[in-house]
């Protein structure tokens, strides 16, 4: 096929969506920096609702308002890939049972906006492919069904980094091709790292109050920080992924993004259970009911043994100086900081490639299979590809996708080494080797740096990160934001041992209420100098 010039290719894909805005568009005009539910969190909501000063249905609508004004309009985010068509229906029947006192917890009449691939009816599942564009898979996953048993209203679909990031080397992040280019909320041309893209910036734009992301490799912790946001990978078969289009199935979690450590502690609790259909899930011990917004700790840092990790800190001169800064206010509320150093660090990145192609091929397939998707096989994506370049490839290719293909099954001593020696160095000769050389309750460092400028010819300049090990290991990792690079905001991501989340959300949480360092966007056009001295005021 005839391929379109390349800047008209790149206009296009930015605006591309096939969502409908909502009725309801607030007057031409309105600024995106004036909402009247900015920056609130779920229990004030549930205060107010509690009280009889909202409902469910006021809430959800001012929500599809809020993404018709400033996602499809306006500074045009294109975070929101899909609406919920039942979503006001599904908060008016939370509204139903608030009156009858039937109340489910925390988060009920709570609207919530799940990444692109997750399955959630009536919605599509397609992780931003137009060759899933119409799949419809029948039933919940698992964790919905767990948000709606819990009272949460669904508002929706989030666009992501198309397959997850996991098409091309050289692929841009927070680009798909059913959902367009999702840009930074807080300098339109800036990068919204990826893959949980939209998710993240739907957070920080509060076109909602909380999303959920997956990760594979940093597709939470990444975006978040770069979106002033708290993210949380947790510990992999804590929260099950059946109804999830995967990557790794050694590696692949869903996890909360939010504002703040409270509400993420809300989500995990809710996400968080045994689930047959996941053997990582089925084979964890669930010995007790989860609460973790019962380690919502203001003094959680006080005796705490934390290492910096001093080699992350060349990320950039900007998050090595807030980092410095974060390290004195964890010792000055009590905590003990030291330097530290994973023995085995980035030994593992050869071997967490290699596993991820064999499983990437195989999880993919069984679940376009059992999901009776359109598409059953990897060959049959890469051959759409190859027929509609125009809208598939614009920009890059799918190398991964074919490397992916070239593979063999999962007998093969290739994969079983590759994935024992990763999950080893990682974690037991990793993280936990470095925890327990120094007796820590934590390791933490930079998440990343700053967003860099968006550029779909060359692809993602990415500046580094900290939370690798966490994720090749499986362990969990939580970011919080620490501070901003020019009006950019920059995260600190703490990592622990396997099931560790308990302990983080109290190390997170006392450092959140002593910081409060997030920083709402200001919806800039580009990070001019000017424009970054007037953020900073």
């Amino acid at each position: 096929m005839r391929r379109i010039p390349f800047l008209l290719a790149f206009m296009l894909a930015l605006g591309a969506c096939d969502s409908k805005a909502p009725d309801g568009v607030p007057p031409a005009g309105t600024e995106p920096t004036d909402f009247i539910f900015a920056e609130i969190d779920i229990n004030d909501l549930q205060t107010r609702m509690q009280r009889g000063e909202l409902d469910s249905r006021t809430l959800t609508q001012a929500y599809l308002d809020r993404i018709a004004a400033i996602d499809k309009a306006g500074p045009t985010l294109n975070a929101v890939m899909e609406i919920n068509p039942d979503a006001l229906k599904e908060a008016a029947l939370r509204d139903v049972e608030r009156k009858t006192n039937s109340v489910r917890g925390p988060l009920h009449g709570i609207p919530i906006l799940l990444k692109d691939n997750i399955g959630a009816t009536p919605m599509a599942n397609s992780a931003g492919s137009l060759a899933l564009k119409d799949f419809r898979p029948a039933n919940d996953a698992f964790l919905v069904r767990r948000l709606r048993e819990a009272g949460a209203v669904i508002l929706g679909k989030t666009n992501l980094s198309e397959w997850a990031n996991f098409r091309s080397t050289r692929s841009t992040s927070g680009w798909s091709a059913r959902g367009g280019q999702t840009r930074s909320p807080y300098a339109l041309d800036r990068n919204p790292c990826g893959s949980s893209s939209g998710s993240a910036v739907a957070v920080s734009a509060n076109l909602v109050v909380a999303a959920i992301g997956t990760e594979t490799d940093g597709s939470i912790i990444c975006p978040a920080a770069m979106n002033g946001l708290v993210g949380l990978k947790p510990t992999v078969g804590l929260v099950s992924r059946e109804g999830i289009i995967p990557i790794s199935f050694s590696q692949d979690t869903a996890g909360p993004m939010t504002r703040n450590v409270s509400d993420a502690a809300y989500l995990l609790t809710v996400l968080a259970g045994r689930d047959n259909a996941d053997p990582a899930t089925a084979n964890t011990a669930w010995n007790t009911t989860l609460d973790y917004h019962s380690h919502l700790k203001a003094d959680g840092l006080k005796g705490a043994r934390i290492g910096v990790m001093r080699s992350k800190l060349s990320i950039h001169p900007d998050a090595a100086a807030a980092m410095e800064v974060a390290i004195s206010t964890m010792r000055e509320a009590g905590a003990t900081v030291v330097d530290a150093e994973i023995p085995t660090d980035d030994q593992w990145s050869d071997d967490e490639n290699t596993l991820l192609l064999y499983e990437f091929k195989a999880g993919l397939e069984r679940y376009l299979q059992k999901q009776n998707a359109p598409l059953k096989t990897l060959s049959q994506l890469i051959g759409y590809n190859q027929q509609y370049p125009t809208s598939e490839m614009p920009f890059f290719g799918q190398e991964l996708f074919e490397q992916a293909n070239a593979k063999g099954g999962l007998g093969e001593m290739e994969y079983i080494s590759a994935r024992s020696r990763a999950r080893r160095l990682a974690g037991p000769e990793g993280i936990d080797a470095a925890l327990k050389a120094q007796q820590l309750d934590a390791l933490i460092a930079p998440a990343t740096g700053p967003a860099w400028v968006t550029d779909p010819l060359t692809g993602d300049h990415f500046p580094g990160a900290g939370y690798g090990a966490a994720a090749v290991a499986g362990y969990p990792s939580l970011t919080i934001p620490m501070g901003s690079s020019n009006g950019l905001p920059l995260g600190i991501v703490f990592m622990g041992a396997a099931w560790s989340e308990p302990r983080l959300i109290e190390l997170g949480y006392a450092y959140e209420q002593l910081t409060r360092a997030r920083m709402p966007p200001q919806y800039l056009p580009s990070l001019t100098s000017s424009a970054a001295r007037k953020s900073a005021r």
